[in-house]
């Protein structure tokens, strides 16, 4: 039986767990502190309008992520739509004609290759005048000797993705890249490292801001955000970095200035306090996960004893309709549009077909449980979020349920 597999699994997965949960208490101290240093109070909830001028409640939700994160400056706006729009407007913001950007973990994340140079694409950073390159992996590291040697007179940014992706390769721990960027800096000191922290916040004790990274950026509706932010996403770093971008925010010689929100910002507040308990049992959701589909013969990676350093966890199921299938359970055990059927379709910004089942509070929030995949072969689910391990645990269990009532796996 499934129930006795998932027992097994989480007897297997405890001294994991045990890690999730002490991380946890680390960061939650953290952002304890610094909403005390701060001292947040109700009138920091208010919403504004109009232009937003003098925003108490935006502006100090800026300071606030600056000070957890360990950085001179920030921008976090409901306005940044997601975390495609919140690496392109980074990226928009310190790319100039005749610039170039590099990124060393290989081909970037399907959405932001349109960013970069999407075919009968109007408005990419190509159309802008700036170049692309790109270095590969090796062996699922940075390969800093082949980094240093891509380096051109003309390499302005280089830019890591801290996560996996649509990949199938772990994501990169915070001492990797650490690693990176001191050797980087050392032979390139201007060079700008730009990290794609996207389902990589509050999963180590340290975030890229921490160890040098000069900007990163990511979405609130993932990690940071808790499961309670609404929408937005932030860009951190070095403040004269910061600066041009937020001239691309808004306007030139507006910048930051503006920008009101008519809603309470207490989801915003309520959601980064929560966001080291709630990363945390998305992880443990994500470790069983793991264990579970390896005692069903299934291949994942990372595995559930491997380090983690973002919130996915990928499967692969080799056929497409068992890809379907897992995906459909997740979406029927959900606690929103539990009755809706995803299929596959063309979503904007893919090369490939791609199901998405998330039956989220917030849509497409990914730091609650959702499970989505490109439809290509070898057909990799990637699962991440949960607001709870126990909603985690259930779905998990009603989703392999589902392939064995289609026939589709076998367990005794």
């Amino acid at each position: 039986m499934i129930g006795d597999i998932i027992k097994q699994a989480e007897k297997d997965c405890q001294p994991y767990f045990d890690i999730c949960n002490k991380n946890a208490e680390i960061l939650t101290e953290r952002v304890l502190n610094a909403f005390k240093e701060l001292h947040i109070a109700q009138r920091h909830f208010a919403p504004s309008n109009g232009y937003g001028y003098d925003d108490v409640a935006r502006d100090t939700l800026e300071k606030l992520y600056a000070l957890v994160f360990g950085a001179e400056d920030a921008l976090v706006r409901p306005h940044i739509t997601s975390g495609t729009h919140a690496l392109s407007l980074a990226l928009f913001g310190l790319l100039k004609y005749g610039d170039e950007l590099l990124s060393i973990t290989g081909k970037p994340y399907d959405t932001l290759c349109t960013v970069i140079d999407g075919e009968n694409t109007p408005g990419t950073l190509k159309e802008m005048g700036v170049s692309f390159n790109a270095v590969p992996l090796k062996n699922d590291s940075i390969d800093i000797e082949k980094t240093i040697a891509a380096i051109t007179p003309k390499t302005k940014v280089i830019m890591i993705q801290k996560s996996r992706g649509y990949a199938w390769r772990r994501a990169l721990s915070i001492d990797e890249i650490k690693y990176a960027i001191d050797l980087i800096k050392k032979a390139a000191p201007n060079i700008i490292i730009f990290i794609d922290n996207c389902y990589g916040e509050f999963t180590e004790p340290m975030e890229p801001t921490h160890v040098g990274a000069d900007v990163i950026a990511g979405s609130l509706i993932k990690n940071p955000g808790g499961g309670l932010a609404p929408i937005g996403g932030y860009i951190l770093g070095k403040a004269k970095y910061i600066e041009d971008i937020a001239q691309r925010l808004t306007a030139p010689g507006i910048g930051r200035e503006t920008g009101s929100y008519e809603a309470s910002y207490r989801p915003f507040y309520q959601g980064f306090f929560m966001a080291p308990h709630t990363v945390s049992e998305a992880l443990k959701v994500s470790i069983l996960t793991a264990r579970v589909a390896e005692l069903l013969g299934f291949n994942v990676s990372p595995k559930y004893t491997e380090k983690r350093s973002d919130t996915i966890q990928a499967i692969e199921f080799v056929c497409r309709e068992k890809l379907i299938a897992f995906c459909q359970g997740i979406q029927y055990n959900s606690p929103v549009d539990s009755f809706v059927t995803p299929e596959p379709w063309a979503m904007p910004g893919y090369t490939d077909q791609v199901i998405m089942a998330a039956g989220t509070f917030v849509a497409g929030a990914s730091i609650e449980l959702s499970c989505d995949a490109p439809i290509r072969p070898p057909y990799i689910a990637y699962l991440q979020g949960s607001l709870s391990y126990a909603h985690g645990k259930i779905a998990l269990q009603k989703s392999f349920e589902r392939l064995k009532d289609t026939n589709l796996i076998e367990f005794t």
